[in-house]
């Protein structure tokens, strides 16, 4: 695959090869009706290209090896940025970094979000308050919207599109609602996103919109 096709990308690139078994075990994450097509595999209208060896040049020597899995969207996407969330989602989880446009990020480094809990129905405001009381005092910021909870942020907004990994939620919904969880205490973040799904029969995904069933899903490689 041409190198400038791999640097506008979005494009994971890892440190090791990646078998197929394993990056759709990975993608399924993301949508749960991924499958093997020829040596690729394709997703919600995105193609996830088989690795290829690339050099450390693509990632400006950031890695002594590099495959490269170029994602390609092939029609409308989900919603916005799906191929570079996939992108950066594979490479979060296979110790890698992301391309896009020419520029390289570590997904491990991105503190532009944290996990969210996805909902069938907007919670009631009470019922959220008693949930986040658990984890500590409540102040609202703007009721029913926002909260903080022991230095957490807790945001309630319409989630916008429909993430592959959230389709078991449609059937019971026209209009999905995210709980956004932000903060730099990660592990409080990803266990209270999965406390809260429990209270209000929602799913966790984490920043790239990822399924996520246990904390240790959304924390990066050691």
């Amino acid at each position: 695959m041409a190198k400038r096709r791999l640097r506008t990308g979005p494009t994971a690139a890892l440190p090791a090869r990646p078998g197929q078994a394993d990056l759709l075990r990975i993608v399924r994450l993301a949508d749960p009706g991924a499958r093997a097509d020829g040596d690729d595999i394709v997703a919600v209208d995105v193609r996830v290209h088989a690795p290829v060896e690339a050099g450390p040049d693509l990632v400006g020597g950031e890695l002594e090896e590099v495959w490269a899995v170029r994602v390609a969207a092939e029609g409308p996407l989900p919603f916005d940025f799906f191929d570079r969330y996939l992108a950066e989602g594979i490479a979060s989880r296979l110790g890698g970094l992301a391309v896009c446009r020419g520029e390289v990020s570590d997904p491990a480094d991105d503190e532009g979000g944290g996990p969210a809990v996805i909902l069938p129905v907007r919670p009631e405001a009470d019922e959220l308050v008693s949930l986040l009381e658990r984890e500590g005092e409540v102040e609202p910021e703007e009721e029913g919207f926002a909260y903080t909870v022991d230095g957490l942020r807790v945001l309630v907004v319409p989630q916008k599109g429909s993430p592959p990994a959230a389709q078991e939620l449609l059937p019971f919904a026209t209009e999905l609602t995210a709980v956004e969880l932000r903060g730099e205490d990660r592990e409080r973040l990803d266990a209270l996103a999965l406390r809260l799904a429990e209270g209000l029969n929602g799913l966790v995904v984490d920043r790239w919109r990822f399924r996520v069933d246990a904390a240790e899903d959304v924390l990066p490689p050691a």
